[in-house]
């Protein structure tokens, strides 16, 4: 199964050996592809609405990984049991949505070894709640697939070392190993957004709007706060 640039870095961040819960499982990719090449031993499909379960039903059936692989109707992680899997994959979610689905099922969450979480937004504010609820961002990645930017990270229980940063803004809007990995993607995104940020700074200067400029101003400061990391030597 050939996965997308997107969906093929979100499974290679998920730890070999672990049953997983794949929320949203759509077609059921994720799961299909771990479990066909040996990654994972099992995993459960979870999707809140009938028709992409059906379709992942069908895909698993074709791929015949029925004895490894369940679907389960799920709004979030709700239908699964504490201790029931050991990580969970929540990804091309909003930001606020896969805050929500693991607040609601806390205690199935927080028995979980680690999070594989991939937000389509508010990322800043999902690597705080990360840490808030005694995890730790181990990993991350970032791809560049039809002109959109995915940024994602491994999250596991327990406070280790962090990467420096982790704890200003700039690391958690851009995030910390990200930052102290000098991800080559990440790199090429914050030139993207300082070009654009000097280039709207500088319409609004003529323009004289000034509460939009100090905005845009403060934007820019970020990025050449995260820049910085990556004259580091």
């Amino acid at each position: 199964m050939q996965l997308s640039k997107r969906l093929s870095a979100v499974a290679a961040l998920v730890t070999p050996g672990t049953v997983l819960a794949d929320v949203g499982t759509d077609h059921g990719y994720i799961p299909i592809e771990l479990v066909e090449r040996g990654v994972i031993p099992r995993a459960l499909a979870l999707d809140v609405n009938a028709g992409p379960l059906r379709r992942a039903d069908e895909h698993i059936r074709m791929h015949q990984l029925t004895d490894y692989i369940e679907t389960r109707l799920s709004d979030g992680l709700k239908e699964v049991k504490e201790g029931e899997a050991d990580a969970c994959v929540i990804a091309g979610m909003g930001g606020p949505l896969t805050i929500r689905i693991l607040t609601q099922s806390r205690p199935a969450a927080q028995a979980m070894g680690e999070w594989i979480l991939q937000p389509q937004s508010e990322i800043e504010a999902v690597r705080r709640f990360v840490y808030g609820e005694g995890f730790h961002i181990e990993q991350e990645d970032m791809v560049l697939e039809d002109g959109k930017y995915y940024p994602m990270m491994k999250a596991v229980r327990g406070n280790m070392d962090q990467p420096d940063g982790i704890y200003c803004t700039t690391g958690f809007r851009y995030g910390p190993c990200l930052l102290r990995d000098r991800h080559p993607v990440l790199h090429a995104y914050l030139l993207k957004e300082q070009k654009l940020y000097e280039e709207l700074g500088g319409k609004l200067r003529k323009q004289g709007v000034k509460k939009r400029l100090q905005e845009v101003e403060r934007e820019l400061s970020l990025v050449r706060d995260a820049l910085a990391f990556f004259d580091e030597t």
